[in-house]
């Protein structure tokens, strides 16, 4: 894994633990109308987080993490089309029925969130302090004096040195690390029972990465929020969440607890994107694992499964018929999407087909040594 973690499990009697689900998503689609035709950016997602669970969104640019992160908080662009049957429950709260005016009261007190680049989710005319002010006045109703405290004890909470010198600062004073740490310390100020951290680490070095992803462990396990951790890197949240759900095309391909996942992935996406993960045990110069083809256009997309064209286990079936995603029978609560999944009997058959044949029914060249 990219920073030395381990799956981690679901103990028992931990928060993740706790029945009843926070967030429920149920065939959540959105679709932007362009001058192209309409992006089926999420076509009918369906999610669940419980209280206290962290729960990993994975896949490549444009596969509609984003968007799916956006909708739930209400806060996507002018041309976005939420369609009817998608429900978005937060606390028994349709967040997708509700007006953008009565879910803005939602925002910092019942979810929040980190974006992926600090500098332009900060204002960058006021300072630090005015910035976190505002919102604890706002929504917690405090003075002047006890917002201003509450400010600097929030900046020392996130591991900002000299936090009060820092509350006077503006965001382009801070590095882009502490930016993030300010955008953490916003996004937790009014202690939210849900936390989107939409990429927080893709514009920092390796160690800051570390760090700020250990700040946001550290910060829900002692409050015990949920939180949706958004990447595209399996091993940014390998030993950082209970389950993982993997996207592509706008739709959930696997879904499973952490642990299991990585032990029997069943999606050969899922697989292609852990074996493009670099491998330091590797000699120098070993050329790097790809998955060949590109993201599918997701404009009016044709019939059947949307990876076929990148698969190397690609059928005459799945160029004509969109797999479901469907509970596998040998591991209750590990879903996926695929009519020849790893590991199986169909699976390891398609795949020797097309080793015999040198290519895929989509007629994308497949090799024995790199076939998944």
């Amino acid at each position: 894994m990219s920073i030395g973690a381990q799956p981690r499990e679901i103990v028992a009697d931990s928060p993740a633990a706790s029945p009843g689900p926070l967030l429920e998503v149920q065939n959540l689609r959105v679709w932007f109308d362009t001058p192209r035709g309409l992006v089926r950016a999420v076509d009918g997602v369906d999610l669940r987080l419980r209280r206290g669970e962290t729960l990993g969104i994975v896949g490549e640019s444009g596969s509609g993490k984003s968007v799916l992160s956006r909708a739930v908080m209400k806060i996507l662009a002018p041309n976005a089309r939420v369609l009817p049957g998608s429900h978005i429950r937060l606390n028994d709260v349709d967040l997708a029925t509700v007006s953008r005016k009565q879910n803005k009261h939602l925002w910092g007190v019942d979810l929040a969130m980190v974006f992926q680049d600090p500098m332009t989710s900060l204002t960058p005319v006021l300072t630090v302090g005015k910035q976190l002010t505002e919102t604890l006045r706002y929504h917690l109703n405090l003075d002047r004096t006890a917002a201003h405290d509450e400010a600097v004890r929030l900046l020392r909470l996130v591991g900002i040195p000299e936090p009060e010198q820092r509350f006077h600062q503006y965001p382009h004073n801070l590095s882009g690390g502490m930016r993030q740490r300010v955008t953490i310390a916003l996004a937790i100020s009014c202690s939210p029972k849900l936390l989107i951290a939409d990429e927080p680490t893709t514009a920092l070095d390796v160690t800051v990465q570390h760090q700020i992803l250990n700040l946001m462990r550290d910060l829900q396990e002692k409050s015990h929020m949920s939180m949706v951790l958004i990447t595209h890197d399996l091993g940014v949240v390998a030993g950082r969440t209970d389950a993982i759900a993997v996207m592509y095309a706008g739709r959930v391909v696997e879904y499973a607890p952490t642990k299991r996942l990585f032990a029997n992935m069943r999606h050969p996406y899922t697989r292609a994107l852990i074996d493009a993960i670099p491998k330091v045990a590797l000699p120098s110069h070993t050329r790097l694992a790809s998955i060949p083809g590109r993201p599918p256009v997701i404009v009016d997309p044709p019939p059947g499964c949307s990876f076929a064209p990148r698969c190397p286990s690609a059928q005459q079936r799945c160029l004509a018929e969109t797999p479901a995603l469907e509970p596998d029978p040998q591991e209750p609560g590990h879903t996926s999407a695929c009519f020849f999944p790893l590991g199986t009997t169909d699976g390891d058959a398609a795949r020797k087909r097309n080793i015999a044949a040198g290519v895929t029914a989509a007629g994308t060249p497949v090799a024995a040594e790199v076939v998944l």
